[in-house]
């Protein structure tokens, strides 16, 4: 997928999110010229840096779908935050350097799971042979089995052959589903942890982190024998064989390149820490335009200190996004500007925008819904005209009270279909048509009220 063009990257999009080209646009060329520096030459490579991307709209038009999106296109590890909820040095909350740890774990969970999909036949081959042997003991057990088979300290090749035939034939038992209500007593390796948390100050998470991988090494790893049956040990057992399979160090070494070199931070709100008169230094906000100056080191690139090692930030690609409506992209310091050059305005959603968005993606609300209900039975049919008035009414509720985009639509899907939700299970009569007067009587009144809509819409 690293080998699309822009113009299939905005086509994939389009498959999802409606809309907003321009800054399909701009994400798509973030990610080509990713591709293009990749081809560079060493000394040219290390020279260029992406091109980070300042996304201004309200909310709920789509600024953080299409960066989630866009990662999981490419296979990118991805991570949001929200600038509010960090603090600047010396205040109680959460360091900047966090995001690039948590992107760390994100990568690490990304490698894991492509390594776990490698190892995953082997690892199911291994439950068997475990499974078979909690069934069916080896002679070096000391304890008969249920199915007959003890010890046999002088076994002769006739019993060794006799042995594999109901090897065998167990397996095919096995293989048949035969056993699943079988019990088997599993023994499951725990965790080592530390028997209280060393350091309560959010500040302080690195060195506590340091300190929680350190009781792990020296403290004894727990385990616990439980009886089960088997169709309940063949997922733990499983697990435990595949972690087995796994060479940790790669898996972190490999997250930690791919962190650095395809990562990708969104950052949320950074316009709730730009001061309207320059950062200030007063009041509740006094420490958010330090938000912004220990932000700056991250985004033009150092080195962050995690539990799996040093973490560059120089070819992470930061995708910032805010409404700024109180507040304007120059309220933020003039270095951190520089270091989003790339500036896209995402338009706000019109009436035939949230006609498209129930009908289009792949995954739209409606098909959601009409899927959750089918699992009850029922064959859910939203007609043209019902699905017009719905995007009227989102439309109007968000022109007269709080704009909060395409999820005003979540709020009245849900009002809509409440009673037939409600009523699946019992409900005799399977297919249901909404029309437009359904829609009416379930919200008119409600839409109608602006003070009852502030609240229920």
């Amino acid at each position: 997928m690293s080998d699309l063009t822009p113009r299939q990257i905005v086509a994939e999009l389009d498959r999802d999110i409606v809309g907003q080209t321009d800054a399909k646009k701009a994400v798509a060329l973030a990610l080509r010229n990713r591709w293009r520096r990749r081809r560079l030459s060493e000394e040219m490579r290390t020279q260029v840096i992406p091109k980070n991307i300042l996304l201004i709209g309200p909310t709920g038009v789509g600024k953080t779908e299409i960066a989630r999106r866009l990662a999981k296109l490419v296979g990118a590890p991805f991570i949001k935050v929200e600038a509010t909820k960090y603090t600047e040095v010396g205040y109680v909350g959460r360091d900047v350097e966090g995001m690039v740890r948590d992107l760390v774990e994100a990568a690490i969970m990304l490698v894991k799971a492509g390594e776990q999909e490698r190892v995953a036949d082997l690892a199911r081959e291994r439950t068997e042979e475990r499974l078979l042997d909690l069934l069916l003991p080896t002679p070096e057990s000391s304890a008969p089995s249920k199915w007959g088979f003890g010890r046999d300290d002088d076994e002769a090749p006739e019993v060794s052959e006799r042995r594999q035939r109901s090897r065998d034939k167990m397996k095919a038992r096995l293989h048949a589903g035969d056993l699943e209500d079988h019990e088997v007593e599993v023994t499951i390796p725990g965790r080592a942890t530390a028997p209280v948390s060393i350091l309560g100050a959010a500040n302080m998470e690195q060195m506590e982190m340091d300190l929680q991988n350190m009781f792990e090494k020296i403290m004894p790893k727990p385990t616990q024998t439980r009886k089960m049956k088997v169709r309940e040990a063949r997922p733990i057992l499983t697990r435990v064989e595949t972690e087995g399979l796994i060479d940790a160090e790669k898996v972190t070494q490999q997250a930690v390149q791919l962190a650095q070199e395809s990562g990708i931070i969104f950052i949320d709100e950074l316009d709730k820490v730009a001061g309207e008169d320059g950062g200030g230094g007063k009041g509740p906000d006094v420490s958010r335009q330090g938000v912004q100056r220990d932000l700056l080191p991250i985004v033009e690139g150092t080195t962050v200190n995690t539990k799996h090692g040093p973490v560059k930030t120089d070819y992470v690609l930061f995708i910032a996004a805010g409404a700024f409506h109180r507040a304007k992209p120059s309220d933020l310091m003039p270095e951190l500007q520089g270091r989003f050059p790339i500036r896209v305005e995402l338009n706000d959603l019109k009436r035939d925008d949230f006609v498209r968005i129930l009908r289009e993606p792949r995954a739209s609300l409606l098909k959601q819904y009409q899927a959750l209900l089918a699992t009850e039975g029922l064959d859910v049919e939203f007609t043209d005209d019902a699905i017009e008035t719905m995007a009227d009414l989102a439309f109007q509720v968000n022109q007269s009270t709080q704009n909060i985009g395409a999820r005003r639509l979540h709020t009245i899907l849900e009002r809509v279909v409440e009673d037939i939700s409600f009523e699946a299970p019992e409900r005799e009569e399977k297919a249901v048509t909404i029309d437009a007067a359904l829609v009416r009587g379930r919200l008119d009144a409600l839409a109608k009220d602006e003070d009852l809509s502030q609240f229920i819409l």
